[in-house]
């Protein structure tokens, strides 16, 4: 089972559930869980290939969604949880609730479509995979170093968290080989049957180009419920970006 990081207590409200993105874990939720947890359980996976979750040899979304069901299940029986997916998380959301919509009261998907993207990350895995490990003990030296392949020192910082200084030598808690296989997978869309038809929020980053005009009429034939809004002056990684107006807007439409 995945590697759920879990904070708040049982109240009135369902449970809420975080699905983060690709390269990314439950850790780099920890603040908006955190302050979210006022209203109740929060509970943030890391994904499989990432974090603290197994390792395995396919990343698909159907994968992916039976992951998240798994944990619903495990952890809420017979009860809908409220969830939050970023980009690939968002992805893996809308097929859970399209799968299982049972397990899931209200949604929302940050800055992500149901479609397929034609862009690569080949770029960044390359990065990692070419980060000299060698002597490294301190995440400000393994920043250095990465700076030579990866210019903007938010996408640095992002990445280095999921690297494990801990071990001897320091290791990616992330499946590269698997990641860099999958990448076709993970930036499509999968043949998934069906509607949702309760409330879910495309919530977009005002500066990103992910959820685009043209996309809504995909997204209302699979969620006919779904509402749209902007985050201003945020891009893809929103909720790192504008983090309280992140939250807010969680707390208006969940509540």
């Amino acid at each position: 089972m995945l590697n759920v990081i879990e904070t708040g207590k049982t109240g009135s409200n369902p449970p809420l559930l975080i699905v983060h993105g690709l390269f990314g874990s439950a850790r780099n939720w920890g603040a908006i869980a955190k302050r979210m947890s006022d209203r109740g359980e929060v509970w943030a996976v890391d994904m499989r290939n990432h974090g603290q979750s197994p390792w395995t040899q396919t990343h698909s979304y159907e994968e992916m969604a039976a992951d998240l069901a798994e944990v619903i299940e495990a952890r809420n029986p017979g009860g809908p949880v409220d969830v939050v997916g970023h980009s690939m998380g968002g992805k893996a959301a809308m097929v859970l609730a399209l799968t299982w919509p049972d397990l899931v009261r209200r949604m929302v998907v940050a800055d992500i479509a149901p479609v397929a993207y034609s862009h690569s990350h080949a770029g960044l895995i390359a990065a990692m995979r070419g980060l000299d490990l060698a002597g490294l003990d301190s995440r400000t030296e393994a920043d250095r170093r990465l700076a030579g392949d990866i210019d903007t020192p938010g996408v640095r910082a992002f990445l280095l968290q999921s690297l494990d200084l801990r071990t001897d030598p320091p290791r990616w808690r992330l499946n590269l080989d698997v990641l860099e296989a999958e990448m076709p997978r993970i930036l499509g869309w999968p043949e998934v049957q069906g509607q949702f038809d309760a409330p879910v929020l495309f919530l977009s980053g005002a500066l990103s180009d992910y959820v685009r005009p043209e996309h809504r009429d995909t997204i209302k034939a699979l969620f006919p419920a779904a509402r749209f809004a902007k985050i201003p002056e945020a891009g893809h990684w929103l909720h790192a970006e504008a983090p309280r107006a992140f939250e807010k807007t969680l707390r208006v439409f969940l509540d």
